[in-house]
């Protein structure tokens, strides 16, 4: 991932905001199937523990090929994706005394990079399913356990999907969110995303959280 000279918009500790992005988005996993790229859109679990960057966990559909023929030689890639709008320059104080600015996009990411294998192992598979949707009914009123559903129902579930590992050998992780601005334009922006979509405010939010001393 390209990070300008500057590093004001790279992430201290990848691994710890992998989890807090991994506990709320699902990842875009690309490979290389059959000769050509292929992607799928699953949450996985993050385990920072296994590995010295850490593994991820997941599963696709059985019919789904990706998973098929993978290019061994050819490293997985996992991507995360945070809040993202785009930046109007006339969100910034410095657009009104110079007119020079231009538009731009306020985004978080991270990429982890990383052997995949395949798991095709009913008790592992049966782990990662409710491991996920534990993590995601948490907090909900009479929320929705798999042993809500019988178990045989359960275990014909399992047969269509196939599990994957990545195992991750690089992190790069990106918060870009007008860091590189001035005090007076950050505050610009904070405010006409304030003001936007839930997306637009979503970024808004990130941005306060960036700015504010830890």
């Amino acid at each position: 991932m390209y990070q300008p000279g500057h590093g004001r918009f790279a992430v201290s500790d990848p691994a710890a905001y992998l989890g807090e992005l991994a506990a709320a988005v699902p990842a875009t996993l690309v490979t290389l199937s059959g000769g050509r790229l292929a992607a799928s859109i699953l949450p996985m679990l993050f385990d920072p523990g296994d590995g010295p960057f850490g593994t991820l966990r997941g599963h696709l559909a059985r019919p789904n090929p990706q998973w098929r023929d993978l290019s061994a030689e050819v490293e997985a890639l996992a991507i995360f994706d945070g809040p993202d709008a785009y930046v109007s320059p006339r969100f910034y104080e410095t657009t009104r005394g110079t007119g020079r600015d231009v538009p731009t996009w306020n985004y978080a990411t991270i990429q982890a990079h990383g052997t995949l294998e395949v798991r095709d192992d009913p008790a592992w598979l049966l782990d990662i399913v409710r491991r996920l949707t534990d993590r995601h009914e948490a907090g909900r009123t009479g929320g929705w356990s798999v042993d809500d559903a019988p178990p045989d129902y359960i275990e014909g579930q399992l047969q269509a999907i196939i599990g994957v590992e990545l195992r991750i050998s690089r992190l790069d992780a990106k918060r870009k969110l007008s860091q590189n601005r001035a005090p007076a334009d950050v505050a610009g922006v904070i405010a006409g995303l304030s003001a936007g979509s839930p997306p637009e405010q979503a970024v808004a939010v990130e941005m306060q959280r960036e700015s504010t001393p830890r």
